[in-house]
């Protein structure tokens, strides 16, 4: 989790220096994107596995919370109108389209094909070391 924090702090540098200096939301898109990225895995981190302390997993997301925040009122007071809502709707869309990819990885490594080639070599193995413990015991009974 310690590197996507500091992906994070180091896209937000980015984004809020070029913002300060007259740049536009649009020139650090990738940072944005990295931002945005790294805040995902560190809120479902977070919350699913719990690795840390309670307390360092809550100070981080409120880091998080508090760079994001600026981020809202820059989009507030200093972008175009309704900036902040399309940005809302943009990252609803952004969750879904991850949730959607989850969720075909997951059908994908369940997929009829694949269980059906895990079981194959799986059967294959045991058929193998079958083999070669029949043949084994057969040379020690034709040797006795």
């Amino acid at each position: 989790m310690l590197a996507e924090v500091q992906a994070a702090n180091a896209a937000f540098n980015t984004i809020k220096s070029a913002l300060k200096n007259g740049r536009e939301l649009y020139d650090v898109s990738d940072s944005c994107a990295t931002y945005f990225n790294s805040k995902s895995v560190i809120s479902r981190r977070a919350n699913k596995k719990r690795k840390g302390s309670y307390l360092e997993n809550f100070m981080q997301l409120e880091r998080l919370k508090k760079q994001e925040e600026w981020i809202r009122e820059w989009m507030i007071y200093a972008g175009r109108p309704g900036l902040y809502d399309d940005w809302l709707k943009f990252q609803s869309e952004c969750k879904r389209m991850r949730a959607a990819e989850e969720r075909r990885r997951r059908d994908e490594a369940n997929s009829i094909e694949v269980l059906a080639e895990k079981w194959l070599k799986w059967m294959g193995a045991g058929i193998t070391s079958v083999g070669s413990i029949l043949v084994t015991v057969m040379e020690v009974l034709n040797t006795a």
